[in-house]
């Protein structure tokens, strides 16, 4: 399976895969998240990049439901790393993208699964497990369910960057040339809004955010929200309109008129 995809049984079973491979880190991150007994070290030797015993109970959670359901598929997640694979296709995972939030008790993040195939994001889900709501793009299915019900994901229409809600996670955006050109495309918006992690992407898609801005990411910080985001009708690139893929400086924006606006501030950097 590679550039032709049909709602067969082999999408289905990609779908029913991605779903319980979420439901499966959905528990995990439950179980410690506002407990006692995080676990939390630093992957640092100097500086703080948290990691905790429910980051990795995640991961290894939804690698089993993979290797069970789908052990042709490869595997890359943040704290694993890779698995090959026969399919051609592979599976990204961030088991908690946000990792400082969920420490902190403040439910903004989520969990990330992505579904590549060489060249392309096929699908992609963002999870909230605390508050329940789960978005779910690709094969032409672009929804958000959670306690409130279900609904379709659509990306607004907003096409000035003078009317558009901007969101990043970090002021400081990585590094000083990151964090100028942010402060640059940020002063032209009408609203900046920080710290959402990956929930950032899903308020874009569910059409609340017009654009999320990020320097240094990994692929598996970013292959989810594409999938979520493409389905929804917005469109994710790097700084100069390029493959996000693998991560680096991305912009998400909710339509290619907005995208080329911001990328026209962006891409001077």
């Amino acid at each position: 399976m590679t550039a032709n995809i049909r709602p067969d049984e082999l999408t289905r079973s990609l779908i029913e895969t991605a779903h319980a491979a979420a439901q499966a880190a959905r528990d995990e991150t439950l179980r410690s998240f506002r407990g006692n007994a995080l676990g939390t070290t630093s992957k640092l030797a100097e500086g703080f990049d948290p990691v905790t015993v429910a980051d990795r109970a995640a991961e290894t959670a939804m690698r089993a439901v993979i290797e069970r359901l789908r052990p042709e598929d490869a595997i890359v997640g943040e704290e694993f790393g890779a698995k090959d694979g026969t399919s051609g296709l592979t599976w990204v995972l961030d088991p908690i993208d946000g990792t400082r939030a969920y420490i902190s008790g403040t439910p903004t993040w989520g969990v990330l699964i992505g579904l590549r195939d060489a060249s392309r994001v096929l699908m992609g889900i963002i999870d909230q497990p605390y508050i329940g709501e789960r978005f779910f793009g690709g094969f032409g299915i672009a929804e958000m369910t959670g306690p409130h019900g279900s609904k379709a994901l659509k990306s607004s229409t907003c096409r000035t960057l003078d009317e558009a809600i901007i969101f990043t996670t970090f002021p400081e955006m990585g590094g000083e040339a990151e964090a100028r050109a942010f402060a640059d495309l940020s002063a032209r918006c009408k609203l900046t809004r920080y710290g959402m992690d990956c929930y950032a992407y899903a308020l874009l898609a569910a059409g609340h955010v017009d654009l999320v801005v990020e320097a240094g990411l990994q692929s598996y910080d970013v292959l989810g929200p594409i999938g979520v985001i493409e389905a929804a009708g917005g469109i994710v690139t790097d700084w100069r309109g390029g493959p996000a893929m693998e991560g680096g400086r991305v912009i998400a924006a909710a339509n290619a008129t907005l995208h080329n606006e911001a990328l026209a501030i962006l891409s001077t950097y």
